[in-house]
């Protein structure tokens, strides 16, 4: 997505230096891909050497000043999450953004996810629904190719906040492919307002001064 597969790592004084987007630094990232010999290796860990490393991640890289940190973890309720959670509440972390498809599957899975983070004491900023709908390309109209509105059902019934719906583009799936610019070559897509109001509405519920 950010066109940096091939990158390495380096060492500074402070630790790790994590691998930068562009120029300017705006965006700085770090992942176990950028420490593997080959992309297509498979990292074949037990979880004491797995929850090292996010430690490690957290602890060891050069930051620097950051607006946000954020961290993508796949879904579960894995060792690695408590691994996460654990490292980042020295930093008092801002709390957590749940993703879910519409599915019954994929709510259910959301839903035990918002257990751990009630169990942890991880706040919940809100939850999206992806896939929520698909864009013809051709018309532009959108149709539930899935169910709707499942995301939106979780939140009401765990109270927490319903950030948006995300609808399947393709135009979007493809600029994420190519590594391209989504909101400056596709803002008229409808997945652009959709995803501009999920970044605004996390904005508004971040406390002013926090980072």
């Amino acid at each position: 997505m950010f066109k940096v597969r091939g990158h390495d790592v380096h060492q500074c004084d402070s630790g790790w230096v994590p691998v930068f987007v562009d120029q300017d630094k705006s965006i700085s990232l770090m992942s176990i891909g950028f420490l593997l010999e080959k992309p297509d290796d498979a990292v074949i860990w037990r979880g004491p050497k797995k929850n090292a490393l996010i430690k490690q991640f957290v602890s060891d890289v050069a930051w620097g000043e950051l607006d946000f940190l954020i961290v993508d973890t796949p879904p579960g309720t894995s060792d690695e999450h408590i691994s996460a959670v654990e490292a980042l509440r020295p930093y008092k972390p801002l709390g957590a953004i749940l993703v879910t498809t519409p599915q019954a599957v994929s709510v259910g899975d959301v839903r035990r996810e918002l257990t751990f983070c009630k169990k942890t004491g991880l706040p919940v900023l809100g939850i999206v629904e992806n896939m929520s709908g698909f864009v013809c390309p051709h018309c532009s109209e959108c149709t539930n190719i899935f169910s709707k509105g499942g995301g939106q059902e979780l939140a009401k019934h765990a109270g927490v906040p319903f950030l948006g719906c995300v609808p399947l583009d393709p135009q979007l799936s493809q600029s994420l492919e190519d590594g391209r610019d989504f909101i400056q070559e596709f803002s008229k897509s409808l997945a652009f307002p959709a995803l501009a109001s999920i970044a605004q509405h996390i904005l508004a519920g971040v406390p002013t001064g926090s980072s």
